[in-house]
């Protein structure tokens, strides 16, 4: 009876909030972006990572945000744009602190 109303609600026993899905990967610029979609119910929130080469030590700018998708394609397309305006508004200074991993 419990996993109808799980079923029924949108929630299968095997979900987990924070399970990331795979998804899509591009260079812009010297700067590596990985959409990392996270599956929060039948939805996916928007995830990604932005990295970069400084010196033969890769530096990774995490950012989540608050939109939700209908599908991991969706989130992965609006990742990457999120990620090419994030680079474009932060230009240099994203990675100027040297910092190995830190959240945007």
């Amino acid at each position: 009876m419990a996993s109808f109303f799980s079923r029924l609600f949108g929630r299968a026993s095997s979900d987990t909030p924070s399970e990331a899905a795979s998804g899509s990967t591009e260079t812009y610029g010297d700067c590596r972006i990985r959409a990392t979609p996270m599956k929060e119910g039948s939805q996916f929130r928007l995830s990604g990572v932005i990295e970069k080469d400084m010196g033969g030590q890769i530096l990774s700018r995490s950012f989540i945000r608050a939109d939700m998708f209908s599908s991991a394609d969706e989130a992965s397309s609006a990742a990457l744009r999120k990620a090419h305006q994030i680079i474009d508004e932060n230009g240099p200074s994203l990675f100027s602190d040297g910092a190995a991993s830190r959240s945007v």
